[in-house]
């Protein structure tokens, strides 16, 4: 075996992993902290990678500064869905099924939307680290991959020190646990999910400007991760950030190894047979409680 090439793999999975892990943060929030299953995630984050190139190819901003800018707008998104989703499903205690059934129509409708306005081509943005890499000896490090890396352990640490350093955020991680207690401090727990699930679909507009930055884009690319995500979230524990973190750069890393040495067709094999393997040792994850 090439040792060079050995450690290109374990480099390329960790970044390729970071990125999964911004991918999966905001699931690891709504499925993970607040029992809602927004299997519709990937479509705001494909909605995301088209802002990106949107106003990347009419002004030319960096994908990244355009889903900073977004931020405001996808938070205010995530607040509207919400709402409707609390009312309808949720506050009549039809969230399970029907629920999920909102949330599959909305990953549709949104796709339907984009592959009008767009078509089926594939997008793709400029700039100027796209194409160009860093030489390390043997190991190469693809700035396309190193810039997404770079802003998802950023996103992941802004996130860990919000939930784990201020109210609202240790609010938004005992909400699923305890709504009662809650209420006993006079915090409305349908609020605190509201402002939670809103910060969730916030993170998909940098997830987004990372995928468009890694790869060109189409409408439908969306559905090629929805069973990783989930399946992230679970390996790492619900609820666990530091735990999705884990598995994601798990994941990745195990992904990249097997594509470079057995083939890419293997490797989703691998890193479910992993997860399988993992919950039939640990049932609650790696860092579950």
């Amino acid at each position: 075996m090439d040792f060079s090439l050995l450690m290109n793999a374990v480099i390329a999975g960790l970044l390729i992993g970071a990125f999964y892990a911004a991918v999966t943060c905001g699931i690891s929030i709504s499925f993970g902290m607040l029992d809602v299953v927004n299997i519709a995630h990937p479509a705001f984050i494909i909605l995301g990678s088209y802002i990106a190139y949107i106003v990347n190819t009419h002004y030319g901003l960096d994908p990244i500064l355009v889903s900073i800018i977004a931020l405001p707008a996808f938070y205010a998104l995530g607040a509207a869905v919400y709402q409707i989703f609390y009312v309808s499903f949720e506050k009549r205690g039809q969230d399970s099924l029907r629920g999920l059934a909102f949330f599959f129509g909305l990953l549709f409708v949104t796709e339907v939307f984009l592959v009008l306005v767009f078509g089926v081509d594939y997008r793709s943005v400029d700039a100027v680290y796209i194409g160009s890499s860093l030489h390390l000896g043997p190991v190469e490090l693809p700035l396309r991959l190193l810039v997404p890396c770079t802003v998802s352990l950023v996103m992941f640490a802004g996130l860990q020190v919000f939930l784990g350093r201020t109210f609202v955020g240790r609010a938004v991680m005992a909400v699923s646990q305890d709504p009662l207690a809650l209420r006993l401090m006079a915090v409305d727990p349908t609020r605190i999910k509201r402002i939670a699930f809103a910060l969730s679909i916030a993170t998909a507009s940098l997830a987004g400007a990372c995928l468009i930055i890694i790869q060109p884009v189409i409408p439908s690319v969306g559905r090629d991760y929805i069973g990783r995500i989930f399946a992230i979230c679970v390996l790492g524990g619900l609820g666990s950030l530091p735990g999705t973190l884990i598995a994601a750069l798990l994941l990745g890393v195990i992904e990249s190894i097997t594509a470079t040495f057995y083939g890419p067709s293997w490797a989703p094999a691998v890193s479910f047979g992993l997860l399988l393997l993992t919950l039939a040792v640990r049932p609650s994850g790696l860092l579950g409680r």
